[in-house]
Parts: structure tokens; C-alpha cells; sequence
């Protein structure tokens, strides 16, 4: 029942053909889909699935799929309140059209991007982080002190340096070699396929990343630290918001 991510390859995609291969609690499971499963960090997508006939199933969540076997990919469409009857009349083997709510995509792609821009601006270690449509929220463990308006102004020039931004690919067993490139500690690199993605923003940074982004940074636009405060006595938090 592994579902093809068509995410991976290209998050600018925003629907897809597609099958139904399974129903149950978890909510509808597809043999491919355009919708990103909540993980590392990252809200899940919403969006619809339409059949045939027009009848339009609305989807409030995507979440990666939990049974014996399932791998990172696969994912589970999650039902909006009130569409019990119309999954109920779903059947395995019905064609449908997924597609997502590409306004809230894109701005998790803005700033899910900022927010590895964000580990240039920072570096240091990752402890825990949040992507929404409406902020970045990112933990970092230091005792230093952050100063709001170097951090603004230095992301502001990574944002207008026009970086591209790109994915490559290493082995699990490359990834095993390289733990310098991971920057989170809550959050594991993507493994369990054989391969694991890194996600490249030219001169800037390079870490392992399941996430969906943009292709360069002038796409992010502006942005704002709305937040920054000490979260613990080795942590400090901040938080990113369009500006």
C-alpha cells in the first residue's frame, strides 16, 4: 500500500490523479498524492479529493499512515468534519483527484525554507521546531544571547541574495557518515528508504529534509521575528512571521 509522494520531487504540483487503495479509521489512502504528511516539523496539507462525478471530499489533514510496513511516504488523507457520508459511499479502486489547498502550501514551503535560512543566520543546534501557514517557529539551544535586528537584517540578505534552493540525494548509509549535516535533535533525517534527501540552498546550507520548498529564496519575501524569548535556560525561541 505504499503511496508515491509526488511532493518530493516537485512541491509546485497541486493535484494529481490518483486511486484509492484503502479505507479505514486513519481517514483515505491514495497510490500517489500531491498532499504532504504532517512530519519534521511541518503541517500536514488540506485540500479535496473529487470524483468522477464532481462530488468534492474536503480534507482537513494529511498524516503519514500507520500499519505494519508503512514506510516515511506513505500517507493517509484525514476526512474534514461533516464528510462521513460521502467517505462512507468511497470504495477501493475509485479514481480520484487530489488536490491541495496550494495557498496554504506555499506558505509552509516560504517558511519552512526561511527556517533553514534561519540555521545560517543561527548556528546552532535545533531543538524542536513548528512550520504553519502563519509562522515558523524554531528552538534553538544556546545560552547566547539573540539579537532581534542582526537576525531580521541577515535573513533579509539571504532572502534578497536570490539563492537557489535544491534537492539532492545520499544513501542511508552516506547519512550514517555525515552527522555533521544534521541540525535538529528532536527530529531524525528522513531514512528508512535507502536514500535520504538533503535539501541545498546555494552557499547557504545543506541538511537533511523530507519538507516542501521553494526553489529560491527571493520567494520567501519578507519577513519579521515576531517572537524571541528564553524558552528554558539552554534554549531560546523564535518566531517567524510574514512581514
Amino acid at each position: 500500500m505504499t503511496t508515491r509522494a509526488l511532493f518530493r520531487d516537485d512541491a509546485y504540483l497541486t493535484q494529481c490523479d490518483a486511486t484509492i487503495v484503502a479505507i479505514d479509521e486513519q481517514g483515505v489512502h491514495l497510490d500517489q498524492t500531491v498532499f504532504y504528511p504532517l512530519g519534521g516539523g511541518q503541517a500536514g496539507d488540506a485540500g479535496t479529493l473529487t470524483l468522477a462525478d464532481g462530488t468534492r471530499i474536503e480534507i482537513a489533514d494529511a498524516r503519514k499512515a500507520k500499519f505494519e510496513g508503512a514506510t516515511p511516504d506513505d500517507a493517509v488523507h484525514v476526512p474534514a468534519p461533516g464528510q462521513e457520508a460521502l467517505v462512507a459511499q468511497l470504495s477501493v479502486g475509485q479514481k480520484v483527484t487530489a488536490q491541495i489547498d496550494w495557498a496554504r502550501r506555499y506558505r509552509h514551503m516560504r517558511l519552512h525554507t526561511a527556517s533553514h535560512l534561519m540555521c545560517a543566520v543561527l548556528p546552532y543546534p535545533v531543538d524542536g521546531c513548528s512550520i504553519t501557514a502563519e509562522y515558523a517557529r524554531l528552538d534553538f539551544a544556546t545560552v547566547e544571547p539573540i539579537e532581534r535586528e542582526l537576525v531580521e537584517a541577515r535573513l533579509a540578505e539571504l532572502v534578497g541574495g536570490a539563492h537557489a534552493v535544491a534537492t539532492q540525494w545520499i544513501t542511508d548509509e552516506e547519512m550514517a557518515t555525515r552527522p555533521e549535516l544534521v541540525r535538529t535533535m528532536s527530529v531524525k533525517p528522513p531514512m528508512g528508504l535507502g536514500r535520504v534527501r538533503l535539501l541545498k540552498i546555494e552557499g547557504v546550507d545543506l541538511q537533511p529534509c523530507g519538507g516542501t520548498h521553494v526553489r529560491n529564496t527571493e520567494e520567501i519575501g519578507a519577513l519579521r521575528v515576531a517572537k524571541l524569548e528564553k524558552k528554558s535556560a539552554r534554549t531560546r525561541r523564535l518566531v517567524l512571521e510574514f512581514a
